[in-house]
C-alpha cells in the first residue's frame, strides 16, 4: 500500500509539473505573439503595407528554421499531409484571412471572431473527435470570448460586412488547425513528429503560399534601411523586424505548439486569448494608446476565463482521455481519467 501511495504522489507530481510547464510555454506563447502588433505597427505607419509586414516575419523565420528543417527532412515523407496543412492553416490561412478580414471591418471586430477558435475547438473536440468535454472548459471560453469583446471594445466599431465576417471566420477556422494540428501525435511516444520540424515545414510553406498573396517584389525596401517612430522614440526599422521574426514568430510558434503538446487543445486555446490581452496592454505602454475601463475589466475577465480553463478537470473517473486534461510523458491515464 505504501508504495501504491508513493506512485500515486508520483504521478500526481508528473501531472501538475506537465500541467506548470504546459501553461508557461502556452503563457510565453501569447507574450510572443501579442509583441507582434506593437512592432509592426510602426513599420506599417513608416510606409511598410501590413501584407509585406507578414511576408516578411513569416519568410524571416522559415531562413531562419530552414536548418531545423534539413534536419529534419525525414518528415516530408512520413507526414506530407500534417506539414501541409500546418502551412497552409496554422501559417498562411490565419495571417492571410486576418489581414483581409481587417481591411473590410474593424480590428476588433475581426479580432473578436479570430478569437471564437477556442469555442470551435471544442465542438471539434465534442462533435467529431467525440470526446467529453468538461464543464470548467466551456465556462472558461464563454468567459474568454466575452472579456475579448470588452478588451477589443467591439461596439465602438460594430458594422456588417458579409465578406469581412466571412474572412475573420475562416481566420478563425485556420486557428483551430493550428490547434488540433499542433497536438497531431502527441500521444505517439518516440512515433511523434518532431514538432520543431513541423513548425519549420510549416513556415517554409507558408512563406511559399504568402509570397503569391503578398508580392513582395513591390515593396518599399527602403523602409528597412530607415527608422520607425515608435510613441516618438526613433528605433531601426531592422530591430523591429528582428522582433517579429524572431520572437513573434519563432518563438511564439515553438512555445504554442510545445504548449499544445502538454495541454489539451481547448485549454491551450483559451490560454491563447490572452495575445489580445497582451497586445492592447503592449501598446499602451510602448505606443502611448490608452486603456479605458472597460478594457481593463475585460482584460480581467479574459484572465478569469483562463484560469477556469486550465484548471478543468473531469467530475469523475472516465474510460478515455478528456478534453481539458493534460498528457504527460507516459501517455497513459490517471485514475481521473486524465491523460498523464
Amino acid at each position: 500500500m505504501p508504495v501504491q501511495a508513493s506512485q500515486g504522489n508520483q504521478a500526481g507530481s508528473r501531472q501538475s509539473h506537465g500541467r506548470g510547464v504546459g501553461l508557461g510555454l502556452a503563457l510565453g506563447s501569447a507574450v510572443a505573439f501579442g509583441g507582434s502588433g506593437v512592432a509592426a505597427k510602426p513599420l506599417i505607419e513608416a510606409g511598410l503595407d501590413p501584407l509585406h509586414v507578414v511576408w516578411l516575419r513569416v519568410a524571416g523565420a522559415a531562413l531562419v528554421m530552414l536548418p531545423v528543417a534539413w534536419r529534419h527532412r525525414a518528415l516530408l515523407r512520413s507526414r506530407p499531409a500534417l506539414l501541409l496543412g500546418f502551412g497552409l492553416l496554422a501559417v498562411a490561412g490565419v495571417q492571410a484571412c486576418y489581414f483581409a478580414a481587417i481591411s473590410r471591418i474593424p480590428v476588433g471586430v475581426a479580432l473578436l471572431v479570430e478569437y471564437l477558435a477556442p469555442a470551435l475547438v471544442l465542438g471539434w473536440v465534442r462533435f467529431v473527435q467525440r470526446r467529453p468535454v468538461t464543464r470548467a472548459a466551456a465556462v472558461g471560453v464563454v468567459l474568454a470570448v466575452g472579456g475579448l469583446a470588452c478588451v477589443v471594445e467591439v461596439w465602438a466599431g460594430l458594422s456588417f460586412d458579409a465578406v469581412g465576417l466571412l474572412l475573420a471566420l475562416g481566420a478563425a477556422c485556420c486557428q483551430v488547425g493550428y490547434f488540433v494540428l499542433s497536438d497531431q501525435g502527441s500521444d505517439a511516444g518516440d512515433a511523434a513528429p518532431d514538432p520543431l520540424g513541423v513548425i519549420a515545414y510549416g513556415l517554409l510553406i507558408g512563406a511559399a503560399v504568402l509570397t503569391v498573396v503578398a508580392r513582395p517584389w513591390g515593396m518599399d525596401w527602403s523602409v528597412l534601411a530607415d527608422s520607425a517612430s515608435m510613441d516618438g522614440t526613433a528605433v531601426p526599422a531592422w530591430v523591429l523586424i528582428g522582433w517579429i521574426v524572431l520572437i513573434a514568430t519563432v518563438v511564439a510558434y515553438v512555445t504554442g505548439v510545445l504548449s499544445v503538446r502538454r495541454l489539451s487543445p481547448q485549454v491551450a486555446g483559451v490560454v491563447a486569448c490572452l495575445e489580445a490581452v497582451i497586445a492592447t496592454v503592449l501598446a499602451w505602454v510602448l505606443l502611448g494608446e490608452h486603456l479605458s475601463a472597460p478594457q481593463i475589466i475585460g482584460g480581467a475577465v479574459v484572465l478569469a476565463g483562463a484560469f477556469i480553463a486550465q484548471s478543468s478537470t473531469p467530475a469523475k473517473p472516465r474510460q478515455g482521455p478528456t478534453a481539458g486534461g493534460v498528457r504527460g510523458p507516459e501517455g497513459q491515464l490517471s485514475s481521473t481519467g486524465t491523460a498523464v
